[in-house]
Formats: structure tokens, C-alpha cells, sequence
């Protein structure tokens, strides 16, 4: 094991990386739902959107963001975009809780987006009402485990060197990631053996592997904060990924300098792993079309939410 050796930037210990993480106020269900909401929308550019406002003249000044009325935030309470949709998912399933009888009507939205525990259990209720999931075919699993054989490898390892773009209270998210798209090009495009790398991480990078050119020599999975590893294991991908990675600390821009795919195991020793990946999957995908729908009935004022008027086909 390598890394920074901090834990605070998505490459250190999974234990380091959990402690630096800020206390969530959603309910790892609630997570999920806001990840799901979250990505369809992450590969839109970022940019300024212009959101009817309906409480008048003062939200707009405020910058107050309403689901059918209820404010988001408090007034001139500055949230970046990520967790202004946190928020705003959160409050959809917490209003569809109270619309299906689940929930009381006298039920209110706490503090910093903060909910009940009588709407967090709610919630779970709700999504397990709405989103049946029905277990994955053998068929399925096989075709899974053919298309992704480095996915459940054992003993994976991967020597990475990366450029942190660290998300911190204040920060412009959308110059950040104006910036950091910027780099990856840069670094994509580069043909000098790496030296652009690492001058680039000396120069830019907020973590401190930037002093080493960036290099945060062998990891595996368990090293790495779990939507770190989710990006950069399981793959064959070498050279700078094409993609930046999102984790809780920041974007950062990849570099798989080499790769060791460890041990291969037959398909009957994953195939409970493989079924669970894939039941995941269909629960998010009918999760993210549940919040489309949602969004598209109700009146959302002030944050820019993916929505559709119509049910979806699974």
C-alpha cells in the first residue's frame, strides 16, 4: 500500500478516508437516491441556469430553492450545485412519502436539509413499495462476468498518480471544474513520458502526493475511498482515464501508470457478488427514472433537476 499517506484526498486507507469524509444527513438509501438523481446530470457541463422562481422577487435575491414551495436552504445560505440537488432529492422522496399516506402532512423539512427519523423511515418504505426489483436472470450474471472479468479480480492492483482539485467550503465548483476539464485534455494530450504530469500535480494538484509529481505508487481497492476504486479498478484502462473521478474530496485527473489484475475467480465463486452488482444497478436505474418523475410533477424553482412527465421504460 501506497498513497498520500493522508487519507484526505480519495487515495489513502479506507479507514482514513471515512474519517475525513463530512457526516452525511441523509440515510444511505437516501445517498443512493441522490447519487442516482446526481448522475444524470453529472455529464452535463456545468452552467449558469436561469430557473423560474416563484416565491418572488426576495428568493431570487436570496437565492432560495423551492420543491413545490418548500425552501431548500435558508436565505442567502450559499450551497453549491451537488448538494443544492442533495437537498432537492431528498425533499421529493420526503413530499412523495407524505402524498402516498406514509408520512404525516404536519412532517416539515429540519435545519441544513436536515429530515425527521419518521421521514427517513418513510422514505425506505416508499422505495421499497415503489421500486421492485426482481433478481437477475443466470443467463444475465454469465453475460456480466464475460464482459467484465476483471471486476470481482482478486488481489487488483493499480499504480496511479493523479491531480486533486479539492471541493472546499467556498469554492467556485463550476471554475473548479472548468479547470480541471481544462487539465485532463492537457494531460490526454501530452507526449513527453509524463514529466507534464508531474509538473502539473507540483503545480495544481491539493494533494500532497502533488510534491511527487503526483505519484501515489501501488493501491488496491481497500486503499482507496470506495467512489475512487469504483473509477479506477475493474478495467483494463492504462494511461490517464478519459474521464475525471469524482469523490468526496474533489475531481481528480488519473493516471494508471500499470495495472496487476491478480487472480481471476470462476464464475460459481461470484456469482452471488455478480447478482448483487447487478440488482444494484436495476434499483438505481429504476430509482433514477422514479426521481425524473417526480421532479417532472412537482414545481422546482431555483435548482436544475433532471425530469421527465412521462413514466419511463425500465
Amino acid at each position: 500500500m501506497s498513497g498520500c499517506g493522508t487519507g484526505s484526498c480519495g487515495c489513502g486507507s479506507t479507514e482514513s478516508s471515512a474519517a475525513a469524509a463530512p457526516a452525511s444527513l441523509l440515510t444511505p438509501t437516501q445517498t443512493a437516491a441522490y447519487e442516482a438523481l446526481a448522475a444524470t446530470v453529472a455529464d452535463v457541463p456545468l452552467q449558469a441556469t436561469s430557473a423560474p422562481v416563484t416565491g418572488g422577487v426576495s428568493d431570487a435575491v436570496a437565492g432560495i430553492a423551492r420543491i413545490n414551495g418548500v425552501a431548500l436552504n435558508a436565505p442567502h445560505e450559499l450551497l453549491d450545485e451537488e448538494a443544492l440537488r442533495q437537498r432537492a432529492c431528498t425533499e421529493l422522496l420526503r413530499q412523495a412519502a407524505q402524498q402516498a399516506g406514509l408520512l404525516s402532512a404536519d412532517d416539515v423539512p429540519g435545519i441544513e436539509g436536515a429530515i425527521s427519523t419518521e421521514a427517513s423511515n418513510a422514505i425506505e418504505q416508499l422505495l421499497d413499495r415503489e421500486l421492485p426489483i426482481p433478481d437477475p436472470s443466470e443467463e444475465a450474471c454469465r453475460r456480466y462476468h464475460e464482459a467484465h472479468p476483471a471486476a470481482h479480480a482478486q488481489g487488483e492492483r493499480a499504480q496511479l498518480r493523479h491531480v486533486l482539485f479539492a471541493v472546499t467550503p467556498g469554492v467556485d465548483v463550476k471554475q473548479l471544474r472548468l479547470r480541471a476539464e481544462a487539465m485532463l485534455i492537457e494531460l490526454r494530450c501530452a507526449d513527453d513520458g509524463g514529466a507534464q504530469f508531474a509538473k502539473a500535480a507540483a503545480q495544481w494538484s491539493n494533494c500532497p502526493s502533488g510534491q511527487q509529481g503526483g505519484d501515489l505508487g501501488w493501491l488496491t481497492r481497500a486503499d482507496c475511498a470506495p467512489e475512487f476504486a469504483r473509477e479506477v479498478f475493474g478495467s483494463a484502462e492504462i494511461g490517464v482515464l478519459a474521464r475525471l473521478v469524482h469523490s468526496r474530496f474533489g475531481l481528480h485527473v488519473v493516471e494508471v501508470v500499470a495495472r496487476d489484475i491478480g487472480q481471476q475467480p470462476s464464475f460459481e465463486e461470484v456469482r452471488q457478488a455478480i447478482a448483487l452488482t447487478l440488482r444494484q444497478q436495476a434499483w438505481v436505474n429504476a430509482l433514477r427514472q422514479y426521481l425524473q418523475l417526480l421532479a417532472g410533477a412537482a414545481v422546482v424553482d431555483g435548482v436544475a433537476l433532471d425530469a421527465a412527465d412521462t413514466p419511463l421504460v425500465q
